[in-house]
């Protein structure tokens, strides 16, 4: 799935743009608690989480998340969107809660990331 095809499935803001819409996204996380991201989440994957802090994009970056998505209509920091708009890293804002947007993206055909 493409990074656009997600923007859309989730109804979601573009906070900070991606350099390329078309991205390939191989699979989809959903935590709050970073060190289950670390685990469960691969490279070429997207996270949805609930949390706006920097700290979620140092992880992301560790990892090789391709975006990050906002749930609840939650606003990052000024910060945190510097820090993305350095390592490069999109973030999208949905207005759907992290059960729905994690289904919606399963009904469009992405799934969670495989246990490494």
């Amino acid at each position: 799935m493409i990074l656009k095809d997600i923007t859309e499935a989730l109804k979601a803001e573009v906070v900070v743009n991606p350099a390329d819409i078309n991205i390939q996204v191989q699979c989809g996380c959903s935590a709050d608690l970073m060190s289950d991201v670390l685990f469960y989440c691969t490279s070429n994957s997207i996270l949805i989480t609930g949390l706006t802090q920097r700290h979620v994009v140092r992880t992301a970056e560790i990892i090789g998340i391709k975006g990050i998505v906002f749930v609840q209509n939650k606003k990052p920091d000024k910060e945190t969107i510097e820090l993305a708009k350095e390592k490069k890293i999109p973030l999208f804002i949905t207005p759907f809660c992290m059960y729905t947007a994690s289904g919606k993206l399963y009904e469009a055909g992405l799934r969670g990331c495989p246990k490494q």
